[in-house]
């Protein structure tokens, strides 16, 4: 039973850390790791092998023969060659809207697990790459917000005069927007949050922060089984940006999370809100990398507007907190192969029937086989 961790090309974090390769061997794993795949997230080789693992000098050396391929990021097809067909390859797939990719994964003939199509139930809490890395995004977005914004956070009484404390804005109170309201909170700025779900009132108010939007009818229904937003009429649309424009007018801090599975993040912030801003104020938008909440963000960029407003476009912000988001989506992962392991055995035994694995299986045998993406294009 042996399971590969290629070094990802573009990517800080890591697939496995010293610890849970050691969790690996005992579960009677061997681990083949190619040289270097640790470093963006201050793991060394010398860790990997004192752990246990065999360092390979490229990724064809760690994935020959492989059983399971682990990864954080999707590999193109080309960096799976050499796989043995029917390996079992386990990474964040990233798979709305690159279904072509799915395709020519498939071909390799690996078995292509996505992580983030974890279900949401009770046993896979551990598994779920979204909330823990969605976390420390959110923690992240309020740091970068922090030193952008030029001035002091929290309220300050000096002998030269009182620093008023910045307002903060959270717009999509999910894992992310949680984890900023709580980290502008200990900060010291004054926050306030927004969500088209009903349940986020009460937990934005536990964390010290006033929420704010419409709270009709419609306000009341707005969550899905899964504990996902629904997609909101227009006529709701129009009432709360009408509430949030004058909001926004008023705020330093704005970050924004808001994303709906498998469609394009929604648009929350109009360029007419950004031209009512103060001159040094910050917008983060978590959502760039799915078209983007702000009119103005661009993926991978900073941009400062004409009245001086700065809107962060950063890409993939749980990688510049890389070893900490290694840490924890290395025990996502554990946490999930554990479960296709025999372990009297000590062999990879997959249950087909499993909710977790038909949830998260994408390629099987050659083709795409989930359901969700039959027919995308």
């Amino acid at each position: 039973m042996r399971i590969a961790v290629p070094a990802e090309r573009e990517e800080a974090r890591v697939a496995v850390t010293a610890e849970t390769v050691k969790k690996f061997l005992n579960l009677g794993a061997e681990v083949a790791i190619e040289s270097g795949a640790g470093l963006k997230s201050a793991i060394r080789d010398e860790d990997y092998a004192a752990a246990g693992a065999t360092i390979t000098p490229d990724a064809a050396s760690a994935i020959a023969g492989a059983d399971l391929i682990l990864r954080v990021r999707r590999p193109s097809a080309k960096e799976l060659a050499g796989a043995k067909p029917g390996a079992a390859l386990i990474a964040i797939m990233d798979p709305y809207g690159h279904v072509d990719a799915l395709h020519e994964i498939a071909a390799t003939g690996v078995d292509a697990f996505a992580m983030e199509l974890m279900p949401r139930i009770t046993r896979a809490q551990v598994m779920d790459v979204l909330s823990s890395q969605a976390n420390l995004a959110g923690y992240r977005a309020v740091i970068e917000a922090a030193e952008e914004y030029g001035r002091a956070l929290p309220m300050m009484m000096t002998a030269a005069g009182t620093v008023p404390a910045a307002r903060a804005f959270i717009m999509g109170v999910g894992v992310a927007g949680l984890q900023a309201i709580a980290t502008a909170r200990r900060l010291g700025a004054v926050v306030t949050a927004t969500d088209v779900r009903p349940a986020t009132k009460e937990q934005v108010e536990s964390l010290g922060a006033k929420f704010v939007a419409v709270e009709d009818e419609e306000f009341k229904q707005a969550e899905t089984a899964g504990g996902y937003a629904k997609e909101m009429s227009a006529e709701y649309q129009e009432k709360q940006k009408a509430l949030t424009a004058a909001h926004i007018a008023k705020q330093d801090i704005v970050i924004t999370t808001a994303l709906i599975p498998g469609r394009p993040a929604p648009l929350l912030v109009t360029e007419a809100m950004v031209a009512s801003m103060r001159p040094g104020s910050v917008i983060v938008d978590l959502a760039v990398e799915r078209g983007g909440n702000c009119a103005l963000s661009k993926p991978g960029e900073r941009f400062v507007t004409d009245n001086g407003v700065t809107v962060l476009g950063y890409l993939n912000l749980p990688g510049r907190l890389a070893a900490t988001a290694s840490s924890l989506y290395a025990r996502n992962l554990l946490a999930f192969v554990e479960t296709l392991i025999d372990k009297t055995n000590k062999t990879f035994a997959i249950n087909w029937d499993d909710e977790i694995v038909k949830a998260t299986l994408l390629t099987k045998d050659g083709a795409l086989v989930h359901p969700n993406f039959q027919k995308s294009a």
